[in-house]
C-alpha cells in the first residue's frame, strides 16, 4: 500500500472519531479537497506531489481533533510529526518538510519554502473554490488572485 494511502487510513480514523456528522463531513471535504489541490499545484510547480498531499491531509487535523482553531497550525505540526514518526513512512527530511508546511500554512501573507507555499495555496484554493458564493477572505485575496493567474483563470 502506498504511503499516502496509509496516512489517509490514519487520518480517516481521526475524522471518524468526530461526533458531529456535519463537522465530520466538512473535515473530510476540506482535507481531501486541499489534498487534491496540493497535488495539482505541486505537479504544476514540479515539486513532490506525494509530500504535498501528505501535508494537506494533516494540515487542519489538530483543529478537528480539539474543536479549536487557536494556534492550530503550530499544534498541527506537532501532531503531524507524532503521526508521521509513528507510521514510519517518511524520512526525517520528508517529515521536516511536511511539518514545516503544516506549521506555516496559516500565515498566508508570508512567503516560505516551496512545499509550504503549495499547502498555503491549496488551502486558499479550496477555501475560495469550494463555495463560489462565499466572498474571498481579505487575507487570502492576493494569494487567490495569483493562483488564478498561475492557472490561466483570469
Amino acid at each position: 500500500m502506498g504511503r499516502l494511502k496509509e496516512l489517509r487510513k490514519l487520518v480517516d480514523k481521526e475524522l471518524l472519531a468526530m461526533e458531529d456528522p456535519d463537522r465530520r463531513r466538512g473535515a473530510y471535504a476540506h482535507l481531501y479537497g486541499v489534498s487534491l489541490a496540493a497535488s495539482l499545484i505541486a505537479e504544476k510547480r514540479r515539486l513532490n506531489a506525494e509530500l504535498a498531499c501528505m501535508a494537506a491531509m494533516l494540515h487542519d487535523l489538530a483543529a478537528y481533533r480539539t474543536g479549536s482553531y487557536d494556534d492550530h497550525a503550530h499544534r498541527g505540526a506537532e501532531l503531524a510529526r507524532t503521526m508521521l514518526e509513528a507510521l514510519g513512512l517518511t524520512s526525517p527530511e520528508e517529515t521536516e518538510a511536511i511539518c514545516s508546511a503544516v506549521y506555516r500554512h496559516d500565515d498566508k501573507q508570508a512567503v516560505d519554502a516551496p512545499l509550504d507555499e503549495v499547502l498555503k495555496d491549496a488551502d486558499v484554493m479550496h477555501h475560495c473554490m469550494d463555495d463560489l458564493a462565499k466572498p474571498v477572505k481579505e487575507k487570502e485575496a492576493a494569494r487567490y488572485q495569483a493562483l488564478r493567474r498561475e492557472f490561466g483563470l483570469d
